[in-house]
């Protein structure tokens, strides 16, 4: 966690940031021109911000887009902000997430585990429920094939769709329609795509969540940071991490199938 600290510790990494909540997936020429720099100088602060996971890149034909990365962000704070303080600062960054109008949204992290290790903890429902609030997964995961997802506490699925490209253990690509209430079911389809990179004796596992509609409802999105928190945990040590998302499915009568 060094090198996050490190990057947020600079004012202008912390505007580049700003910049990317605001508005995710611009280019180099895009935040230069937001800057009194020079190109090559913003281009040094978005490699330190990369170097710290705050800050993905994607290719889009010629164009290399930059997104803001709230996973590292989210460890700090399952570190050490207070399990009773944890309700009240989620509620915070849901009011700061409303601000937004993602059309697509990154999130990357780093796992000590193998390739095969991690396939296997996104498809096997009893791993997957071990980091994702208790949902369950099923599916028999071949191209076309359908998967939908429930909770013992749900009156019904959660989420539904269907599986567009399974290449294990390297890429998952899914359709995603939210079912868990009449607010997020009219936000109709959207995608999230699973890469699984070895590195090293560790794993960068990147899940982009695209296709969603400007100012698309952030319940579609928001759990991410949590769900791959709670994933790294247990892949690295077999525990399982405490969050506002695995708290509120702790209580049935709360429940809810917020991404």
């Amino acid at each position: 966690m060094d090198r996050v600290f490190r990057a947020l510790a600079d004012p202008t990494r912390r505007s580049l940031l700003d910049q990317l909540f605001r508005e995710d997936g611009q280019t180099l020429g895009s935040l230069r021109g937001r800057f009194g720099m020079t190109r090559f100088g913003v281009m040094k602060h978005l490699k330190q911000l990369e170097g710290a996971g705050l800050v993905v890149t994607k290719r889009r034909g010629r164009e290399k887009l930059h997104f803001l990365n709230a996973v590292p962000i989210r460890l700090v704070h399952d570190r050490w902000v207070s399990k009773y303080a944890e309700p009240w600062a989620a509620a915070l960054g849901d009011l700061k997430n409303k601000l937004e109008g993602p059309v697509e949204k990154v999130f990357e992290i780093y796992i000590k585990t193998t390739p095969e290790r991690l396939w296997e903890a996104i498809t096997d429902s009893e791993i997957r429920r071990k980091y994702n609030f208790g949902v369950r997964i099923d599916s028999d995961w071949t191209p076309g094939s359908r998967y939908g997802t429930s909770h013992p506490a749900s009156n019904g699925p959660l989420v539904e769709g269907e599986n567009l490209e399974v290449d294990p253990p390297r890429r998952l690509v899914q359709t995603m329609r939210a079912l868990w209430g009449e607010d997020v079911k009219r936000e109709g389809t959207s995608r999230v795509t699973w890469e699984i990179e070895p590195v090293g004796d560790s794993c960068r596992l990147t899940v982009t969540h695209d296709q969603l509609r400007e100012g698309a409802n952030d319940q579609l999105y928001g759990g991410w940071p949590m769900i791959l928190s709670g994933l790294k945990t247990y892949l690295e040590t077999g525990e399982l991490l405490t969050t506002p998302g695995s708290l509120m499915y702790a209580t049935p009568a709360r429940a809810s199938g917020k991404r």
